[in-house]
């Protein structure tokens, strides 16, 4: 393949990626996460950049291990990105830290900042994969028994349902502490009092604001030529920007005052287990798991490559090995676990061309743009009424998938019975948040028998 074909295919495959890489840590770094200061979240979007482009080629390349039958990577243009799956562990996990008294509050109860309690999830995320390298040394097929369908499209819808609230919150203005629209203190505007063109939560304006996204990515899907419709996110983040700009929305304080050049380790966080989290983890790596096999193989079926047999067969084992693997070298490399992406395959039918040599040129593009901090500055200074009409779209994209899932299985009694004890539950703890969350009041000295509650409640 001609390198500048390479190359510019390699730039689509790159903006397909970019909003859902980038999602994550401005989530989890801002005030609905670990209220990270700017220059922490401009460092985690940079890196989960880099990050991404260096274990994509993990799986792309396909390593085999010597004197075994196993792989790790697929082979094929597999890329990896942070997971939205984590999100809402995540966040439910900051929330218990702040009010159990590991992450610190000010005077007036509002959250400071807590470096140690992101430094908590991706130590314990690191461990956690450990179970998905198991995994994969399982057969694909018996994974497929054990988590058939009917358990993993429910848990992806919900995950997808639960995000949404996250996204809609940032289309009105933000997930923080101006959500509870306080009539005194730094909070009564959003994103802060002082903060460029500030105003309520909830403002006909900010409603406005991420509305031009949404309505921005819809229009691209239905009239955009074929390449804009694989990168209409995008598209719709840059008008959103456009218009953000014009508006005064903006700060440019951050940009100006950002590194020119980043790169990973430039900022470290404390490493620990925090023990609550480690059953759900647990569980998002089975779901990422189940996510990679889905995935790969519709990989294998746009790149008109057999999804049977022996070959298949040890595609999947290399991917959720490698999948396992990113998994426990991002937590070291100061990120969040990543999950195989779909976005791409998207691409690939589009342009009918499965080369690595264009997975390749992705990842390349998927350094520069996290090496130069810059344009990382640029991304963690969008307004949160952009980034909302954004995430809010993407997040039903992962409902829709569940859905999808769902959809796999045949609709007998047994099924639909099983679907509707799963949704009774789920989509009460989702519409409900609290209601499970005065069941254990335990306030002993016990801090072993604390966590194993707070874990059950997370």
């Amino acid at each position: 393949m001609p390198v500048l074909l390479a190359l510019l295919l390699g730039f689509q495959h790159a903006l397909s990626m970019l909003a859902g890489i980038i999602t994550p840590p401005l989530i989890l770094a801002g005030q609905g996460g670990a209220n990270l200061p700017p220059g922490d979240a401009q460092y985690l979007v940079s890196t989960s950049l880099i990050v991404c482009g260096l274990l994509s080629m993990v799986q792309i390349t396909r390593f085999h291990i010597y004197k075994t039958p196993y792989y790790i990577g697929t082979g094929l243009i597999s890329v990896v990105g942070t997971s939205f799956t984590v999100i809402p562990i995540a966040t439910g996990a900051f929330a218990q830290m702040y009010a159990t008294g590991f992450c610190q509050l000010d005077a007036d109860g509002n959250k400071l900042p807590c470096p140690k309690a992101y430094g908590a999830l991706i130590g314990t995320g690191t461990v956690c994969a450990l179970l998905e390298i198991l995994l994969s040394f399982t057969k694909p097929s018996l994974l497929k028994r054990i988590f058939p369908p009917l358990v993993t499209g429910p848990t992806v819808a919900l995950i997808g349902i639960k995000l949404i609230e996250s996204g809609f919150k940032n289309w009105a203005g933000g997930s923080g502490s101006c959500y509870d629209r306080p009539e005194t203190g730094p909070f009564s505007l959003c994103p802060a009092v002082g903060a460029p063109h500030a105003l309520p939560w909830g403002s006909a304006e900010f409603i406005g604001l991420g509305f031009s996204v949404f309505l921005t990515i819809i229009l691209c899907e239905r009239y955009g030529s074929p390449i804009m419709k694989s990168c209409a996110v995008v598209v719709g983040l840059l008008v959103g920007c456009i218009i953000a700009g014009a508006t005064g929305y903006f700060s440019s304080s951050g940009i100006n005052s950002a590194p020119a050049v980043n790169f990973i380790w430039v900022k470290t966080f404390p490493l620990s287990i925090y023990g609550p989290i480690v059953l759900p983890l647990l569980a998002v790596y089975i779901v990422l798991m189940m996510e990679a096999i889905g995935d790969i193989t519709a990989t294998c079926d746009v790149s008109r490559l057999e999804v049977s047999g022996k070959l298949f067969d040890s595609r999947i084992q290399g991917g959720v090995l490698a999948d396992g693997l990113n998994g426990l070298l991002s937590g070291l490399l100061t990120i969040t676990p990543l999950s195989t992406f779909a976005q791409n395959n998207g691409v690939i039918a589009l342009t009918r061309c499965a080369n690595r040599k264009a997975g390749y040129a992705c990842c390349f593009f998927l350094l520069v743009m996290g090496i130069f901090s810059k344009f990382a500055a640029a991304l963690v200074a969008i307004p949160a009424a952009v980034l909302g009409g954004m995430t809010t779209f993407l997040f039903s994209a992962v409902a829709i998938s569940g859905i999808r899932i769902i959809s796999t299985i045949n609709f007998t009694r047994r099924n639909r019975f099983i679907l509707t004890a799963a949704m009774a539950l789920g989509f009460g703890a989702t519409l409900v948040p609290n209601w499970f969350a005065y069941v254990f009041t335990y306030t002993g000295s016990n801090n072993a028998k604390r966590g194993f509650f707070n874990a059950i409640t997370l």
